[in-house]
């Protein structure tokens, strides 16, 4: 039996509809994506964010160029001989190429001398193998296995002794001028101080801090009572407390101006106004008071945390080879010109 014309007609009518909502649906959003597309990106403007998830350089890049081979480095190459460094990076075998090479290639350099600390031995990076498990749990006692390390191998080949991470961007010539006035015979440490944790303050651990001789002296003696072995994700409070324990003070690492050195963060984070969430820790943990903007940071800044490979050499470009034309240092500190002067 035929179905009536007018059931035919609405199964009709709804099919019709259906597509035509269908494509209708298609125009808008297709339609709409390329509208949005073109407001956001007007000028055509290629967009590669997708390539630049990982930010990983494979392979180095050499700033081994002619450019300032005739500037006046005489300072910089006295404080080398008269404050020697000794740096040592934490890193592991998965970090080699990603990130340890990076540093290789960019500041390290600049230490009086500089050890890879790693889980392996590596013997072509090469790195130190501390036989000891990877994983933040560990970290403490990596960092007290590298300190002994350091004691029984290289005492004396530097006053001061840095520990830094492998995403972390140093700049050893405004550290040496920050260690200039101090003498490595005092028990004393340096880096971004935070104030939970440990009565005077413990150092942040990816900013980098700098230990000095009798401070590594100290330290390395605890450890051997076994008093500091144990085992923690934190080893920057760990050892903070380790080196409060037998007087080890933890200095103010700010210029002159109160100005911060070392800093946890990334450049961005430090110097663009409300970048840092108000609920954040880093305001919570900072021991001096924070400035935002571009007074948040030394002009003879020490450092900058979570650094990836990409920004590594933008830093170290940004530091050592780019110049403003017809300009003077804005900052430099009477107390170092004047020491400089007398030593």
């Amino acid at each position: 039996m035929a179905a009536p014309r007018s059931a035919i007609s609405v199964v009709k009518f709804l099919c019709g509809a259906g597509l035509g909502y269908y494509i209708c649906y298609v125009l808008i959003n297709v339609t709409g994506t390329m509208l949005m597309e073109f407001l956001n990106n007007p000028l055509g403007a290629v967009n590669d964010s997708k390539n630049h998830q990982h930010r990983y350089l494979e392979g180095t890049m050499s700033f081994n160029i002619k450019q300032h081979t005739d500037e006046n480095r005489s300072l910089a190459d006295d404080l080398y001989q008269r404050v020697r460094i000794l740096c040592w990076v934490m890193t592991g075998p998965q970090n080699l190429k990603k990130k340890a090479i990076h540093v290789k290639a960019t500041w390290a350099k600049k230490c009086n001398s500089v050890l890879f600390m790693s889980s392996k031995e590596d013997k072509d990076f090469p790195t130190v193998g501390l036989d000891v498990k990877e994983g933040r749990h560990h970290l403490n006692r990596k960092t007290i296995k590298a300190f002994q390390y350091v004691f029984d191998h290289h005492l004396n080949e530097a006053d001061w002794f840095l520990k830094a991470d492998d995403d972390t961007y140093l700049i050893v010539d405004n550290l040496r001028w920050l260690l200039l006035t101090y003498s490595p015979d005092q028990p004393i440490f340096f880096g971004r101080k935070f104030k939970p944790f440990v009565k005077q303050g413990f150092m942040s651990g990816g900013a980098g801090y700098v230990l000095s001789k009798e401070a590594v002296k100290r330290y390395v003696d605890i450890c051997k009572t076994g008093e500091c072995s144990y085992s923690t994700a934190q080893e920057d409070v760990a050892i903070s407390k380790c080196l409060e324990g037998v007087n080890v003070k933890a200095g103010d690492s700010r210029d002159t101006n109160k100005r911060e050195t070392f800093h946890p963060l990334p450049p961005e984070h430090h110097l663009i106004k409300h970048y840092i969430p108000r609920s954040s820790w880093y305001r919570q943990y900072c021991f001096y008071p924070i400035t935002e903007g571009p007074g948040c940071c030394s002009d003879l800044t020490v450092s900058f945390h979570y650094v990836d490979t990409v920004n590594m050499y933008l830093l170290e470009y940004l530091t050592y080879y780019l110049r403003p034309y017809g300009y003077k240092y804005r900052y430099y500190p009477e107390s170092a010109a004047k020491e400089l002067k007398q030593t």
